[in-house]
């Protein structure tokens, strides 16, 4: 289909899949946000826009809880006009790679945004989890193993009722208190609902035949896969490593790296993520005039 040019904007649907995913090939992304699949899934809260500006697809975002932005223009064509053309009508442009404003932005104001840095893992790091910097990851798979028959699967459509009921339990009263807990449930079962469509990947870990469980992710780019969501059922110790390493080994061996998106600043998550050692962070800035 033909897309909007700017000034006109639309909001993103299912039906621009095909030709976003034509442009994003041409100029393969680094940063998670800069996704098909992530951008859809979480288009009620943030209000995703599109346009083209100067043959480049831009992006506009407007959540609810900070300043409208956009995304690193997707092309080559006249970046800067394009930069500036973006920042007339938002204030910022937000979850820049250290690559392109290195590249286009040395005539704009630049700031780190530490809490959305992507943290990216060699695959095979979270495969064999070899060394003594991973002990306690293996001990705690070690412990589930002897505790508990288990089985891995690839998702399939059939296996998503069932993936909802364990999210469901996982969230339990969690959306009363917290307003981004309510935006991740909206998009993990925008991800479920339209998990064929989106063309994501997924696998589980069946216990006792329940899925106690889920991952699902996609690739980003030649080498890298993003994943999207893990919901694992905390009573189970030792089954989000192990859910862990099964989804990579399952589903994304053929790819060098992992990336697992930000920590959004949570002292809990970072920490999670630091200690499977990320083999790079991907820095990311705010932009503006």
């Amino acid at each position: 289909m033909n897309l909007p040019r700017f000034p006109e904007f639309k909001m993103v649907g299912l039906e621009d899949q095909t030709a976003i995913l034509s442009r994003m090939r041409r100029y393969p992304a680094e940063v998670c946000e800069v996704n098909f699949g992530n951008i859809f899934i979480w288009r009620k809260y943030d209000h995703p826009k599109l346009t083209v500006i100067h043959d480049n697809l831009c992006f506009l975002f407007e959540p609810p809880e900070e300043p409208a932005y956009f995304l690193q223009p997707i092309g080559e064509n006249d970046i800067p006009d394009t930069i500036r053309t973006c920042l007339s009508c938002a204030p910022r442009l937000s979850r820049v790679p250290a690559s392109f404003a290195s590249r286009w932005c040395s005539s704009f104001h630049c700031a780190p945004d530490r809490d959305d840095f992507d943290y990216v893992y060699r695959s095979q790091d979270l495969i064999e989890l070899k060394g003594k910097k991973y002990d306690g990851k293996r001990n705690r798979i070690r412990k589930f193993e002897r505790e508990h028959g288990y089985r891995y699967i690839t998702l399939s459509p059939d296996h998503l009722a069932e993936c909802r009921r364990l999210f469901q339990d996982w969230l339990g009263d969690k959306l009363l208190t917290n307003s981004m807990i309510s935006a991740q449930n909206e998009a993990i079962q925008e991800g479920l609902l339209h998990f064929k469509a989106l063309g994501l990947s997924g696998g589980a870990i069946e216990v006792d035949r329940k899925i106690e469980a889920f991952s699902i992710g996609e690739p980003l780019n030649a080498d890298t896969a993003v994943i999207h969501i893990e919901i694992v059922n905390p009573k189970y110790d030792g089954l989000s490593q192990l859910m862990n390493r099964e989804f990579v080994k399952n589903e994304w061996a053929a790819f060098a790296f992992v990336n697992r998106e930000q920590d959004m600043g949570i002292p809990g998550l970072r920490r999670a993520k630091q200690s499977y050692h990320p083999h790079h962070m991907v820095e990311k800035f705010h932009i503006w005039k």
